[in-house]
């Protein structure tokens, strides 16, 4: 089973007063990390850059608009991700229970995990069948 570990931006991660985390929160992210590894669950991870640099594409019926960042709403806007691989929801609680805080030790931050779908969670199809041939 995939689950994504969501970083939720704050105000700091969108004004990206700092690039790189200090220090000592680098060394716990690098730590937690490493141990997911180790434990082979591991799959991908990475930051975002702010959303000021980024954009959205907005389809209202067959038309696209490009939308340029920043984006206002900052609580649901994300900073970063930690894909797992584990063999259940509470093995995935249990890891996303001793990710670091994000934002550093004693500020407000907030994480959120989400199941990924997996192809064998839909019926049988020829579609489905072209997917696992691309994956």
């Amino acid at each position: 089973m995939r689950y994504m570990i969501i970083v939720k931006a704050t105000a700091e991660s969108e004004a990206e007063t700092t690039p790189v985390p200090d220090a000592g929160l680098l060394a716990e992210m690098l730590d937690y990390h490493e141990q997911l590894m180790k434990a082979g669950a591991l799959l991908d991870g990475s930051g975002l850059r702010p959303s000021s640099q980024g954009w959205r594409i907005q389809y209202v019926g067959d038309t696209r608009t490009v939308i340029d960042g920043p984006f206002a709403e900052t609580k649901e806007l994300i900073a970063g991700y930690t894909l797992i691989q584990v063999n259940s929801r509470e093995e995935a609680m249990e890891w996303a229970r001793r990710f670091p805080n994000p934002a550093g030790r004693g500020k407000p931050a907030e994480i959120e995990v989400r199941p990924l779908y997996e192809l064998d969670d839909f019926a049988p199809s020829p579609e489905i069948d072209r997917m696992r041939d691309i994956f």
